[in-house]
């Protein structure tokens, strides 16, 4: 991709806006759907908060002050709508984000989208058990491979508390799935 500065300079002006949208979907939407994805845990959720987040991106680009790098931006947007978008649904439902996300979790065998296993399952059922934050550090860095620097990017925490949390919830998980 072109220079970031440059990049967000079409992305600004109208004469380039609609084609520079365009490729910043095209290099976004899929990382940001498979990170969505893994907070959600539902294809057509996701595709809701993928959307919503573009949408913010869109109309926010002008408030980028370029204090991180606009991948690091987009990706805490699209966190932070997917856990407004499953806090509102839990709150709908009458029900606690915890039970949201078991029932997410059991439903993954029926989604057409989703390809995994029982373990796959068995993990994200162990995934849930952590606090939201090691939830988010572990899917992150496991799932989404990201770089620790990447994540404080994101999250807006240190590398170091990063790694703290990242080991304390894989030796949850690894607890989890060893003793059942």
């Amino acid at each position: 991709m072109l220079d970031e500065k440059e990049f967000i300079q079409q992305l600004l002006h109208p004469k380039t806006q609609n084609d520079a949208f365009q490729k910043l979907l095209y290099t976004y939407q899929k990382p940001l759907y498979n990170h969505i994805r893994n907070i959600v845990l539902n294809h057509d959720d996701t595709d809701d908060v993928l959307q919503n987040t573009f949408i913010k991106v869109f109309q926010n680009l002008k408030n980028f002050k370029g204090e991180s790098k606009l991948f690091s931006w987009m990706y805490r947007i699209a966190t932070n709508e997917a856990l407004t978008f499953l806090n509102q649904k839990a709150k709908k439902s009458g029900i606690s984000s915890e039970t949201l996300q078991n029932k997410a979790i059991d439903n993954l065998k029926a989604d057409v989208y989703f390809d995994g296993n029982e373990i796959q399952i068995a993990l994200h059922k162990a995934i849930a058990t952590l606090p939201h934050k090691q939830q988010l550090v572990f899917k992150m860095k496991y799932f989404e491979e990201l770089k620790y620097e990447e994540i404080s990017g994101i999250l807006g925490t240190s590398v170091g508390a990063l790694k703290a949390s990242y080991h304390h919830a894989v030796k949850k998980i690894e607890s989890l799935l060893t003793t059942n």
